[in-house]
């Protein structure tokens, strides 16, 4: 599962003073592609990893395979998000959005004829391109569509029907992926076929193309060093999972590249006259604060979202369809509260609601590292999960209030793209480093009797008794320990926010930036 696409609404908007290039009768083909768009996005997203024990019996892919065919999707949409929003502006938005869904759709359709694990993590990688485009594209098309007095209402209706899909998505995969044959994992990848020809049909046919609000360059080497450093540290982060025998080079030589890599992107963006990333609002303490914590806290958001599902399918014998309705209320809870939540941090800052949050979510992820032995589905962990969707409900708005309160007006739209990219980042980073940990403990505690296992994956032989409950035994000791250092990072994170965030008794016209 993906980290909650409320944060998509953080992607940058077109200028207040753009014009309208749509006319009102083709509007809600406007709306109706985007919100095709992004369930494309978010049901692939969060169905991924619900799928993953099946995707692994059927390909034999191994946990690294596993790890990859999500960080490969990951690695390109975070590190192209930017780009992507910004090819908007220098091609035209209908162009650049309608490219995305073709490539999103295309690869989706060679996910789901993937004949082995290499395939499909070469494939989900360039599905993840496609998404960069796609998705800042299904938001800037309708703010570039519809006039400034009905935008709001317009994206309003468009993140509530997003929310929906986010909510039925996983429910829908789960049904089918429990009730069906074992291939059928492949209908999540191959639905978007249908989904994205209809929402290109009704783009091409009823939108006109928009001008290019923007004369400028692209930032492309920016681009492949961001891409290429992110990837060579999550590839470092991931060998820590291998055997010995199993490494060309030592691991930390891998993340020491990869640093070297990013520290190479950050000079070249404080060069460039045309940067992806506008370092100069790092300079704010409260903009430098929230992005560290969005990493920080998305980064055991994504891990436990991961992680979990494959445990409790893979070990505990649970349906598809019954793990997917756990996050069910993560959905609901911020279409819901996300609204209060705003309101608050416009009252009282971004502070107390970041930490409040952040302290629920720490208490949600200790709950689940203490009581896995326990395997209660409905009676522990639902209500530990129920915890995890009202802290994050009580943060996500509030945090795109903090990166907006931090920046000037001028830069807000990439401020809040450059947040986006980071919380997909943290989720790219996750999955790399807590997979080695959960690899490392689960070989430890499984010891030499039964070679060929690994965490999260299905026995591809039966086992014994004995050897079956060490295996369950192997698994939720490994989950406990992401949980746990999941549990840490976000207790951090309220931290950070206490001391970096800004606070106020009541509203005021002066808001610090």
């Amino acid at each position: 599962m993906s980290t909650p696409e409320s944060t998509i609404l953080n992607n940058a908007l077109p200028p207040k003073a753009a014009r309208t290039f749509c006319p009102p009768a083709s509007r809600r083909f406007v709306m109706f592609s985007a919100i095709l768009a992004s369930s494309m996005g978010f049901i692939d997203g969060s169905v991924v990893s619900l799928a993953m024990p099946a995707i692994r019996a059927d390909l034999g892919a191994s946990l690294i395979d596993a790890q990859w065919i999500s960080n490969g999707y990951m690695l390109f949409l975070s590190a192209l998000v930017l780009l992507g929003g910004a090819a908007g502006d220098v091609f035209g938005v209908r162009n650049i959005f309608a490219g995305g869904i073709a490539v999103f759709m295309v690869t989706s359709l060679l996910c789901a004829i993937s004949t082995d694990a290499d395939m499909l993590i070469v494939m989900r990688a360039l599905q993840g391109m496609g998404a960069a485009f796609m998705v800042p594209g299904s938001l800037a098309i309708i703010a570039k569509s519809f006039p400034a007095e009905t935008r709001g209402k317009a994206i309003g209706q468009w993140a509530a029907f997003s929310s929906l899909t986010m909510a039925l998505g996983p429910f829908l995969g789960g049904m089918v992926l429990s009730f069906g044959d074992p291939w059928m994992w492949r209908l999540i990848f191959a639905i978007n076929v249908p989904i994205g020809v209809l929402a290109l049909l009704m783009i091409f046919v009823k939108v006109p193309a928009d001008r290019p609000s923007e004369t400028r360059r692209l930032d492309i080497p920016g681009a492949v060093l961001a891409t290429v450093g992110l990837g060579v540290i999550a590839w470092g982060l991931t060998s820590f999972g291998l055997p010995a025998e199993g490494q060309l080079v030592a691991p930390i030589i891998w993340v020491v590249i990869g640093i070297a890599l990013f520290a190479a992107f950050i000079l070249w963006e404080s060069h460039t006259r045309s940067p992806m990333v506008k370092l100069e609002l790092f300079r704010s303490r409260a903009f430098s604060g929230a992005n560290l914590y969005t990493l920080i806290l998305f980064f055991a958001f994504s891990a436990v979202l991961f992680f979990l599902p494959m445990t409790l399918v893979s070990a505990w014998g649970t349906k598809e369809w019954q793990v997917s309705l756990l996050f069910i209320p993560l959905s609901l809870f911020i279409a819901l509260l996300s609204g209060s939540a705003g309101r608050l941090a416009d009252r009282r800052g971004p502070r107390l609601p970041l930490t409040l949050g952040a302290a629920i979510v720490t208490v949600s992820y200790t709950g689940l590292a203490l009581t896995m032995p326990l395997m209660q589905i409905w009676t522990v962990t639902l209500p530990l999960l129920l915890l995890n969707g009202l802290g994050m409900a009580i943060l996500v708005s509030p945090l795109s209030a903090a990166v907006m309160l931090a920046t000037p007006d001028e830069d807000t739209g990439l401020a809040s793209g450059v947040n986006n990219a980071v919380a997909r980042a943290a989720g790219l980073m996750a999955v790399a480093a807590l997979g080695a940990v959960a690899g490392l403990v689960f070989a430890k505690v499984l010891g030499d009797g039964a070679p060929g296992i690994e965490f999260g994956a299905f026995s591809p032989t039966p086992l014994t008794p004995a050897i079956e409950a060490l295996r369950l035994e192997a698994t939720n000791r490994a989950f406990q320990a992401i949980a746990g250092i999941s549990a840490a990072m976000c207790a951090l994170a309220g931290i950070i926010a206490w001391v970096t965030q800004p606070a106020w008794r009541e509203k005021r016209s002066d808001l610090p930036s």
